[in-house]
C-alpha cells in the first residue's frame, strides 16, 4: 500500500487549508484528484508545505493487510494536533466504506466519515460537522455521483486520469473490491471523450483511462465492442499524444483490442494485465475464469502485433493451498511471458473474502521464500529485458519527478512510450526541457529498475516542446497549481468517429 501527498502550492489568503493523503491504487488516486478539486471549489486552498493545515482527509484502501492499522496509526499521530490547532479530519475510501461506524468507535476524534460512493458530499458533511460539532457519517450503498463528473484538482499538467467505469462484476476470492465498490458501473462514451478533450484543452498530453477492468467496459450497455472503439475515438482527438488504460482481465481479454491497440498510433505500447498465479489449480481456487495457456497466448498476440510492447503484471505468492509444483507453475509462466516488471504481493487473508476462510493457508515462512525466488527471477528477467534496449532511440515525456539522486547526477527523468522509467542528461549548450516537454535520446545503460541515457553530443539529442510544457510554464507563474477542470459532457462533438453503441 503506498501513500501519496497531493501538491500543497502556496495557500490563498483567509482561506481553509487541506491536505489529501492517499493510500492504495491508481482509483483512489483519481478519487483524490476529484476531492482536491471539491474543496478548492468549495473554498479551501491548499496547505503550504511545513504548516498546519485546516483539514486533512484520508483517502483509504482495504486490499491489503493491516491498511486499518496504518490508518489508525496515522490518526492517533493526529489526535492532539487537532485538540492543538481544532482542524477536522475525515476519512474517506475502501477502508471507510467497508468499516463505516468502526472509524469512529476506533477514532472518534474524526469529524466526517464518507464512502466510495458519496465523494461529491463530502464538503457539505464538513459543513455539517463544522455546525453541528459532532462527527457526520454517511457511507452509500450505490453510487451517488460519477467520480468523473465532479472537478479535478490534477496532480499532474502533463497527464491525467479518466474513469471509464467502477466496480467490477468478477467474484475473485482473494479481493474486497466488489463488495466495497459495487457491481460494474460504465460511464457514457460521450462523457469520457469530452473529460479526454477538457483535459488537453488544459494541457494535457497524455490520458489513462481507468476501470477496475477496463476491457469490459461496454457490458452495461450491451457493446462487446465498446472498450476497443473507445481507444480508436481517442486516436481521433487532436493533441493527445499518449493513451494508456490499466487494468483489463486476461479473461475478457479479446482481439479487436489488440488490434485497436497496435492501429491506433497514440495508444502506448504498454500492456499491464494482471496474471495472480501460473497455476491452473490456483487460478480456479481464484475464481479467476482464464488458465495460463490463455494469458500466454494473449502474450503472443500483442508482441505479434506491437513487437515492442512491454507487459506488466501483478502476481499472488502464498494463496491459500499454494502447493511447490503451483508455485512452479507460476516460476514458469513468469519465465515464458517476459514481463518488464511485476507488482509481486505476498497472500494476505482480508475479512469478508472467501479466500479468508479457505483451509490450508500457506505458512509465513514459506510464503516468504517463494516470495523472494520469485523476485530473483523477476529482476533478472527486466534486467535482461532492459539491456535489449540499450542502443535503441527513445522519445521520452517529460515528468517532474528527477528521482532520487537526481540532484546529485543532475540528470531529469522521462517515460519512454512502453512506460519504462528513464534518467537522462541534458548536453551542454542546449536547452533543458520542461515537464510535459519531449525529448528524443539514446538509450546508453540498463538499470535494474531504470534505463540511463547520456548523450555524448547535442546531435544525439533532441527538444520538442509541447503544449504540456508551456501549461507547466502557465501552473509555475500562477504558482497556485492547476486549475480545476468540470466536465459536463456537453464540449463539441469532435471525436464522433469509432464511438461505442449504445443500446436502450
Amino acid at each position: 500500500m503506498t501513500e501519496t501527498v497531493l501538491d500543497r502550492p502556496e495557500a490563498a489568503a483567509g482561506s481553509r487549508t487541506y491536505e489529501v493523503r492517499t493510500f492504495g491504487c491508481q482509483m483512489n488516486v483519481h478519487d483524490s484528484e476529484r476531492i482536491s478539486g471539491l474543496l478548492e471549489e468549495a473554498g479551501y486552498a491548499p496547505a503550504e508545505e511545513g504548516t498546519t493545515p485546516d483539514l486533512v482527509v484520508f483517502n483509504t484502501c482495504a486490499v491489503r493487510e493491516n491498511a486499518d492499522n496504518r490508518l489508525y496509526g496515522h490518526l492517533g499521530q493526529l489526535k492532539p494536533v487537532k485538540e492543538q490547532h481544532g482542524m477536522q479530519i475525515a476519512v474517506g475510501g475502501c477502508l471507510a466504506q467497508k468499516d463505516q461506524n468502526t472509524v469512529l468507535e476506533r477514532a472518534p476524534w474524526v469529524d466526517v466519515v464518507f464512502g466510495t460512493h458519496n465523494i461529491g458530499s463530502l464538503p457539505t458533511l464538513l459543513e455539517r460537522s463544522r455546525h453541528n460539532a459532532e462527527a457526520s457519517i454517511e457511507i452509500l450503498e450505490a453510487l451517488e455521483t460519477f467520480p468523473s463528473t465532479l472537478p479535478t484538482k490534477r496532480e499532474s499538467v502533463h497527464s491525467g486520469w479518466v474513469s471509464i467505469s467502477v466496480g467490477c462484476n468478477n467474484t475473485c476470492t482473494f479481493c474486497i473490491v466488489p463488495s466495497l465498490r459495487g457491481k460494474e458501473r460504465d460511464r457514457r462514451p460521450g462523457e469520457i471523450l469530452a473529460e479526454v478533450q477538457a483535459l488537453v484543452d488544459d494541457g494535457a498530453v497524455e490520458v489513462t483511462l481507468l476501470g477496475q477492468n477496463v476491457n469490459t467496459y461496454g457490458v452495461e450497455f450491451g457493446d462487446r465492442q465498446a472498450f476497443a472503439k473507445l481507444l480508436r475515438a481517442c486516436g481521433q482527438i487532436q493533441g493527445l499524444e499518449r493513451v494508456r488504460f490499466t487494468s483489463p482481465h486476461p479473461a475478457s481479454f479479446t482481439d479487436d483490442v489488440i488490434d485497436a491497440m497496435a492501429e491506433t498510433p497514440n495508444v502506448m505500447p504498454q500492456l499491464h494485465m494482471p496474471l495472480q498465479s501460473g497455476s491452473d489449480a490456483i487460478l480456479k481456487a481464484m475464481r479467476r475464469s482464464y488458465r495460463g495457456r490463455k494469458f500466454l497466448g494473449i502474450l503472443d498476440k500483442v508482441r505479434e502485433r506491437i513487437p515492442h510492447s512491454a507487459v506488466t503484471t501483478d502476481i499472488i505468492v502464498g494463496f491459500p493451498g499454494e502447493t511447490e509444483a503451483d508455485f512452479e507453475d507460476t516460476m514458469r509462466v513468469v519465465e515464458e511471458s517476459r514481463f518488464a516488471s511485476a507488482y509481486t504481493f505476498q497472500y494476505s487473508p482480508r475479512p469478508g473474502t472467501p479466500a479468508a476462510t479457505m483451509e490450508n493457508q500457506i505458512p509465513k515462512a514459506v510464503v516468504q521464500e517463494r516470495f523472494e525466488r520469485l523476485i530473483a527471477l523477476q529482476n533478472r528477467i527486466t534486467a535482461e529485458e532492459n539491456k535489449k534496449l540499450v542502443g535503441t532511440i527513445q522519445e521520452l515525456l517529460v515528468t517532474a519527478d528527477a528521482g532520487a539522486k537526481g540532484a546529485e547526477t543532475g540528470r531529469l527523468s522521462g517515460r519512454a512510450p512502453d512506460n519504462r522509467l528513464v534518467h537522462f542528461s541534458v548536453p551542454d549548450g542546449v536547452e533543458t526541457p520542461r515537464p510535459g516537454d519531449f525529448v528524443t535520446v539514446p538509450i546508453t545503460q540498463a538499470g535494474s529498475y531504470h534505463l540511463l541515457s547520456d548523450p555524448a553530443s547535442a546531435e544525439e539529442y533532441r527538444l520538442r516542446r509541447s503544449r504540456a510544457g508551456d501549461a507547466w510554464d502557465r501552473w509555475q507563474a500562477d504558482s497556485c497549481g492547476v486549475g480545476t477542470t468540470q466536465v459536463t459532457g456537453e464540449k463539441p462533438g469532435a471525436v464522433s468517429l469509432g464511438m461505442p453503441t449504445l443500446r436502450r
